[in-house]
């Protein structure tokens, strides 16, 4: 009898988790298949240090095949689903179409950059959700100081010092902490740029880290704004141009950089399954399974996860989330064979770990509040922990990075054309 074959889309935090737990359930017992555009898992977390060059990109990204032994890896992406027939589509790297069956599929397809309808933000503003977008980032904040220091007037020197971050959320935050530290850095050496790089943080919610504890956002706002950063909130972009941002302030901020952390959406292939979706994301039962389907599961940023632990919501578009999920539904799976029973997904949150750059951080394990430097060996130490591989070249990045000045050089790998905002597929460049 033929081994069953459970295929997963998606090798985010959720199906990682999931073929990994798998994996080690199964012992060769069933075939994994694990559909994915790249070879690697991303540890997203720690893309902000990628985009202001404390780590190399390498060092957040774990080889798929040296991670998941076992696990059979397709590189491509998933395009088509025929759940009455058990298919799905895919295409790789290189435009040519497959087709694999399955016994069961886990969809954990992710998700990426959230769009709003303003004018202009397609066309000059860039997202932060993959490698090529933080090494984008990192030359275009480069370039712009290199540019700033001889531009022809005053006023294209402030503008080309100006970055402006949408979004004070997780990544908004942490990409403005991050990268003020960066830009001190590359104008320090430049006398002519001293007191003129501008930072400013725009959010439409009354405070930082509106989903976080008010004590983190607390902490996280006293530290930005003590390094200078502009924090402006209940306010938004009302129309983005090639020399600027217009506010819904009636300001107009003259700027070459515009940086969209304003959240995610659930992959757009989600909208072609024909299944129902809240929110955008596919409805799922308690058990991760979706009605009708008892063989298909939908878990991460994709699925609409009812939280137990809060009646009526749904679970969080978190990393923490994601795995919980992914491991529980291994385990269901598993159940289906005969291995163990299955169980309702329930997780309540553990608390959360900001990192500000420098020394400082704002977490609250089990709910407990820190900040400064004890905090930053809690979110330090988590990020360790948490990653499936390159814990020792990350910490020795982080070593190097305390002791010697950053190299404030751009390589021009990633054009901005490459790496659009309005993309399915932010992990992939499109040169």
């Amino acid at each position: 009898m033929a081994r069953p074959r459970i295929v997963i889309v998606g090798a985010g935090f959720a199906g990682f988790a999931a073929a990994r737990k798998l994996s080690r359930l199964a012992r060769g017992g069933a075939e994994i298949v694990i559909v994915n555009p790249t070879d690697y898992f991303l540890y997203l977390p720690l893309l902000p240090e990628v985009a202001t060059g404390i780590l190399e990109p390498r060092r957040v990204t774990v080889s798929l095949q040296a991670a998941l032994p076992g696990v059979r890896q397709i590189l491509g992406e998933a395009d088509g689903f025929d759940l009455d027939n058990r298919r799905i589509s895919y295409r790789d790297p290189e435009g040519r179409p497959g087709t694999i069956g399955y016994h069961r599929l886990v969809i954990a397809a992710g998700s990426v950059n959230k769009l709003l309808p303003v004018p202009g933000v397609s066309e000059y503003a860039h997202g932060f959700r993959g490698i090529p977008e933080a090494l984008f980032l990192r030359d275009h904040i480069t370039r712009q100081i290199e540019l700033a220091v001889n531009a022809p007037t005053e006023e294209e020197r402030l503008a080309r010092c100006t970055f402006v971050v949408v979004g004070a959320g997780y990544t908004g935050t942490e990409v403005t902490a991050q990268g003020v530290l960066f830009t001190d850095a590359l104008a320090g050496r430049r006398p002519e740029l001293r007191g003129k790089v501008r930072w400013l943080l725009l959010d439409t919610a009354d405070r930082l880290l509106p989903s976080l504890d008010e004590r983190l956002s607390a902490a996280s706002d006293e530290v930005l704004r003590g390094r200078g950063v502009e924090i402006m909130l209940r306010t938004s972009v009302k129309e983005a141009t090639q020399d600027g941002v217009h506010l819904s302030t009636g300001d107009f901020v003259p700027t070459r950089s515009l940086i969209w952390c304003v959240g995610v959406r659930p992959d757009p292939v989600v909208e072609g399954l024909g299944l129902p979706l809240r929110s955008g994301r596919i409805v799922v039962d308690e058990f991760l399974t979706v009605p009708g389907y008892p063989d298909v599961y939908a878990i991460g940023d994709a699925a609409a996860v009812p939280d137990l632990t809060r009646p009526g919501e749904l679970t969080g578009m978190t990393a923490q989330h994601a795995v919980r999920q992914g491991a529980a539904a291994a385990r269901n799976i598993a159940a289906s064979y005969g291995q163990g029973r299955r169980r309702p997904y329930r997780h309540g949150d553990l608390g959360f770990v900001v990192d500000l750059g420098g020394f400082d951080s704002a977490a609250d394990p089990l709910g407990v509040p820190v900040t400064g430097l004890a905090a930053k060996v809690v979110t330090r130490g988590y990020h360790l922990l948490s990653m499936p591989g390159n814990r020792v070249r990350v910490a020795a990045d982080w070593l190097l990075d305390a002791v010697l000045p950053r190299q404030g050089v751009q390589l021009g790998l990633v054009p901005g054309r490459a790496v659009p905002l309005d993309s399915s597929t932010p992990e992939r460049t499109s040169l």
